[in-house]
C-alpha cells in the first residue's frame, strides 16, 4: 500500500520477481477493503498519507482478529527514530526506508514469511493435540516432535548445514539434566526442546548472522535479539515442549553472575533449563569453527570453560551444572565426536 505509483509499481516488480502473488493499494481504506478478500501473508505499508496513515491502518488490522496475526512491514523515507518506535509501537514487525535496497528487501520478506508459516504450523498443530483423542496421544506427539525439528534443521541450516550442532545440543542438555538428578520427564522435555535455542535467528539478517569477522555494535545489539524473537516465535503455548523451549530460547545466554542477555537475569532467577542448555552451548560453540574462530580440540574447551578466555568466564555458569559438566566431561566428547549411545530410552529419535 502506498499513494506513490511509482514506489507501488517497483515493489510489485521486485516482489513478483521472487515469485510472490500481489495485490496494490493506494490509500488505507482500499488496503483494509483488499485485505479481506486477498487475505495476504504480508503487508507492505507506506507511512504518510493522505486521509488514513499508515499508522492507523496497522492499529486497525492489529486489533482484528482474522489479521492481526499478519507481519506488517513499513515502508517510509521518514528515518528519524521517533517514526520507527511509533510504527513498531503500533504493531508493525519491520521498518524499511526508502529509497529500497533490494536485497534488504529480500531478506527481511522472507523472513517474515518464514516466521508467518511457523507460527501457522505450531497454532495448527496445537489445535490437532487439543481435538485428537487420548489413544493417539503417543503417535501425535512424536509427529509433532519431527515437525518441530524439521522446522529446526531449517532455521539451523543458515549457519549449520549438517545439523549435528543441533543433534549434539539435545545430548548435551539430557546428560547434564541426568546428572544433576532431574527426573525422567525433566531430561526427555529437555532433549526436544534444548534444539529450539535459536530458532529466532530465523529473523537474523544473513549479512549479521553469518559475517566473517567482529560485529558492529548496531550489527551485535540485532544479533542479540534472536533471543527475544524466539521467545515471541514459541510464546502462549500449550505443549511442555515449547513452553520450555521459550525459556530456553530467552534465556541461554543469560549468565549466572549477570552479565548475560538480554535481560541481565541473575543466579536462579534464570529458569533452570535455560542454565543447563547455556554451558551445552558454549562448549559446542568453542568446539566447533565459527566465522569469528576456529575449532578447540576438548581439552582446549574445557580449559576455557573453568579458567576462562576473557569472553568465557567460570562465573557465567551455574556451579551445580558446572559440577555435572565436569563429571561427564568425556562423555560430552563422546558425544561431539559421535562416539557412545547417548539417546533417551523412549522411542524417540533426532
Amino acid at each position: 500500500m502506498d499513494d506513490d505509483l511509482q514506489t507501488r509499481c517497483l515493489l510489485e516488480i521486485l516482489l513478483q520477481g521472487e515469485g510472490l502473488e500481489t495485490a496494490l493499494a493506494e490509500n488505507g481504506q482500499q488496503a483494509l477493503e483488499i485485505v479481506k478478500s486477498f487475505k495476504p501473508q504480508l503487508i507492505l505499508l507506506d507511512l504518510m498519507m493522505p486521509g488514513m496513515t499508515g499508522f492507523e491502518v496497522v492499529k486497525k488490522l492489529k486489533m482484528d482478529p482474522d489479521t492481526q496475526s499478519i507481519p506488517i512491514i513499513l515502508v517510509s523515507s521518514l528515518e528519524d527514530r521517533a517514526s520507527r518506535l511509533q510504527g513498531l509501537k503500533a504493531g508493525a514487525e519491520e521498518f524499511l526506508t526508502k529509497p529500497i535496497d533490494h536485497t534488504d528487501l529480500q531478506i527481511r520478506v522472507r523472513n517474515l514469511l518464514q516466521l508467518k508459516k511457523f507460527n501457522e504450523f505450531l497454532e495448527n498443530h496445537n489445535q490437532i493435540l487439543e481435538t485428537k483423542v487420548q489413544e493417539r496421544t503417543n503417535a501425535l506427539r512424536e509427529s509433532f516432535v519431527e515437525s518441530i525439528f524439521t522446522l529446526i534443521r531449517a532455521a539451523e541450516f543458515r549457519d549449520d548445514e549438517t545439523g549435528d550442532h543441533v543433534k549434539r545440543i539435545s545430548h548435551y542438555s539430557h546428560e547434564l539434566a541426568k546428572q544433576i538428578g532431574l527426573d525422567k520427564e525433566f531430561c526427555e522435555l529437555i532433549f526436544y526442546a534444548s534444539p529450539m535455542h535459536d530458532i529466532g535467528k530465523i529473523g537474523i539478517p544473513d549479512h549479521i548472522l553469518l559475517k566473517a569477522g567482529s560485529l558492529e555494535p548496531a550489527e551485535w545489539a540485532i544479533m542479540k535479539s534472536h533471543t527475544t524473537i524466539g521467545a515471541q516465535i514459541l510464546a502462549k503455548n500449550s505443549s511442555p515442549y515449547l513452553k520450555m523451549g521459550y525459556d530456553i530460547a530467552l534465556g541461554h545466554h543469560e549468565h549466572w553472575d549477570g552479565s548475560g542477555y538480554p535481560g541481565g537475569l541473575r543466579g536462579e532467577t534464570i529458569p533452570l533449563p535455560a542454565r543447563i542448555m547455556q554451558l551445552a552451548d558454549v562448549y559446542d560453540a568453542l568446539r566447533s569453527k565459527r566465522p569469528y574462530k576456529p575449532a578447540f580440540d576438548h581439552a582446549k574447551a574445557i580449559d576455557i570453560i573453568f579458567n576462562g578466555d576473557g569472553r568465557t568466564l567460570p562465573s557465567h555458569f551455574d556451579p551445580a551444572v558446572l559440577a555435572a559438566f565436569q563429571r561427564r566431561a568425556d562423555t560430552m566428547e563422546e558425544i561431539f565426536s559421535g562416539r557412545g549411545e547417548h539417546e533417551p530410552k523412549n522411542g524417540f529419535s533426532l
